[in-house]
């Protein structure tokens, strides 16, 4: 993983429960977004997903 950019488009990104979101890991495919929120879960009051960076 690294930082953004059309390289790493798929990001994952974290709610926590006062609705404040960041994004925790950039990623160059779908897959491996995947694989870093199922390695997460859902914890507390925060979650996570994966989303597509525009261009």
């Amino acid at each position: 993983m690294g930082e953004g950019g059309a390289a790493l488009p798929w990001h994952v990104i974290r709610q926590e429960a006062n609705g404040n979101r960041y994004r925790v890991a950039a990623c160059a495919t779908r897959a491996e977004a995947q694989k870093v929120v199922e390695s997460l879960g859902s914890r507390d009051e925060q979650h996570y997903w994966v989303e597509r960076q525009s261009a």
